[in-house]
């Protein structure tokens, strides 16, 4: 069944050419088409375009739907379209003449953008909530190791003494930014396209207002066209965000995967969460974290792949905005797993406290030993120059007492800012959902 249909059949390969994975994919947005659809008939209702005993049995049909969804017995078989025309199917099926009224003054291209709308929103939630979590683990670590010290490296060289507390915290604080870009792309969702029908509005009564407050949308996209048009922005404003949180996460993992390594031997996994080689019986690998890795380049690509898609379309509806859906699906799923899956593994780090007693680590504290001659009166430059000849000619004595007080008091510093940084960061976006 297609709700296009005008009694000519389309040749079976066109039909599977240009329905794609829809059928798969279309579950993931079943519930929102039922829930768009009772708003629509709500409104239908109020502006007298169906009677109260229609609108009664679209209720009524559409909540056993709902239930059927819910309950993991909905499936879209091979002879519908996609989840549009399979709900409108089963909804004749279920109250009769009353379900050939529920498309009056929509289209498929609003049915599914709101539909896109309302299921991003939840989805950002989702992985709003699964940040937070891993927020959570990473600050919980900061505060365990905030006095022990590590060494800090630039261009894979020694530098200056650091601490866990300041590595596990940076990576919290990078994730509030993270959040910055999650917010945008909530405010772009939070806008209700149903109305605009098939981008060009309707000519019948309708109240978008009504559906706004119905679905729980903070305003609506007033132009019917620009309506049009966010098919594509929508889900390039959130894979911009996914890929930003993807960035920060590569490059933990990254870490991790050194530090983790003999050379470095700063952290480790208990064996349960380490997989083996088939040859060498000493290995043991951090297989989740390069895979999670991998996960969040491949998602970095995602704003690539859909501004591809969509960067050379005028305005109005074109199917290749169809390919989308896939892309914006599948980046989402990865990304709550990757999230999910880090916070799990960091809950069972362990810290090696004793880095800093190998003398490669020695030259660490030659700033300490600059700022030092710098507080007794030497000007920095030549301070510089005397400790870096010491260094030179071996004559150099690092003095190993430094900084276990100020790097720890940095680390509470940087904890308790980066706490209130967080909770401004969700309260300003989303009050009316933080719970």
């Amino acid at each position: 069944m297609k709700l296009w249909e005008k009694g000519i059949a389309t040749h079976k390969k066109i039909e599977s050419f240009t329905i794609g994975e829809d059928r798969t994919l279309d579950l993931k947005l079943a519930k929102y088409d039922i829930k768009a659809s009772l708003a629509h008939a709500e409104m239908l209702h109020k502006v007298k375009l169906i009677s109260d005993q229609e609108l009664t049995d679209i209720r009524k049909g559409l909540k056993i739907l709902a239930e059927s969804i819910e309950n993991e017995n909905f499936e879209i078989e091979s002879e519908f379209e996609d989840v549009h025309s399979k709900i409108e199917f089963e909804l004749g099926r279920l109250i009769g003449a009353s379900a050939k009224k529920i498309h009056t003054a929509r289209s498929r291209n609003d049915q599914v953008l709101v539909d896109l709308h309302l299921y991003i929103k939840d989805e950002i939630l989702s992985i709003r909530s699964l940040i937070k979590d891993l927020f959570e683990v990473l600050i919980e670590l900061s505060k365990q190791h905030k006095n022990v010290l590590m060494p800090g490296y630039t261009h894979f060289q020694v530098a200056m003494p650091s601490s866990f507390g300041l590595w596990f915290s940076a990576y919290a604080e990078s994730l509030i930014d993270d959040l910055i870009h999650l917010n945008a792309a909530y405010q772009i969702s939070d806008q209700n396209p149903l109305g605009s029908a098939a981008g060009y509005g309707s000519s019948f009564p309708i109240d978008r207002e009504l559906t706004t407050r119905l679905l729980a949308f903070n305003t609506m996209k007033y132009n019917v066209v620009a309506a049009q048009m966010s098919r594509g922005k929508l889900e390039l404003s959130l894979a911009f965000a996914l890929s930003s949180i993807a960035l920060t996460l590569s490059k933990f993992t990254t870490d991790i995967c050194i530090y983790n390594s003999q050379n470095f031997g700063f952290i480790s996994f208990p064996d349960e969460l380490t997989t083996g080689s088939s040859i060498m019986p000493h290995k043991k690998n951090p297989d989740v974290i390069e895979l999670i890795r991998a996960n969040c380049n491949k998602i970095q690509a995602l704003p690539a792949q859909i501004s591809m898609i969509t960067n050379n379309l005028p305005s109005g509806y074109h199917r290749d905005f169809q390919l989308l859906k896939s892309e914006i699906m599948h980046g989402i799923d990865l990304m709550k797993e990757n999230l999910e899956i880090l916070s799990f593994m960091l809950k069972e780090i362990k810290i090696n406290k004793n880095i800093l007693e190998d003398e490669i680590y020695d030259n660490l504290y030659s700033v300490e030993a600059v700022n030092n001659l710098v507080m007794q009166g030497v000007s920095f430059r030549d301070a510089y120059k005397v400790v870096a000849k010491n260094i030179a000619s071996s004559n150099y004595e690092p003095s190993k007492e430094i900084n276990h007080t100020h790097i720890g008091s940095l680390g509470n510093l940087c904890l308790t800012e980066i706490e209130k940084k967080l909770h401004f960061i969700y309260s300003k976006t989303f009050d009316k959902a933080i719970d």
